[in-house]
């Protein structure tokens, strides 16, 4: 587990840490909710696994400034991450060709309701921009 230092806590966090509240979480799962399901971007039905997701980007938030995707790692350098920002510009191809993203936070409906294959998503980020 990658050990995440604490730091000032995004606007709104109560904790004055890298650690976003349950708060925080829920607040953010209904905005995020609330705007992309009209977009036809559904989060998963695994609500224990989005809310753990979406804690994880507003820890990115807090650490690097922007909410990178927490299933890849960030260089911490927003010109470098700009194409991991959540969402990130994976997601349409992801949710096109899958039914969901490569982290799995946001899936199609018909991904929800069991109608497509779960299928493993590919990393399509090009390997010269993932930090190693």
């Amino acid at each position: 587990m990658n050990h995440v230092p604490d730091r000032p806590a995004p606007e709104g966090c109560k904790t004055g840490t890298s650690k976003p509240t349950q708060e925080d979480v829920l607040r953010l799962y209904d905005q995020l909710k609330n705007f992309q399901e009209p977009r036809g971007f559904f989060f998963n039905n695994d609500r224990q696994m989005v809310e753990d997701l979406l804690a994880q980007l507003l820890a990115t938030k807090a650490r690097f400034g922007y909410m990178a995707c927490p299933c890849r790692m960030a260089n911490g350098k927003r010109d470098l991450d700009k194409d991991i920002i959540c969402p990130c510009r994976y997601r349409e191809p992801d949710l096109e060709e899958y039914g969901a993203c490569f982290c799995g936070l946001y899936v199609t409906k018909a991904w929800n309701d069991g109608e497509i294959p779960h299928d493993y998503v590919p990393e399509r980020r090009p390997p010269e921009c993932i930090l190693l």
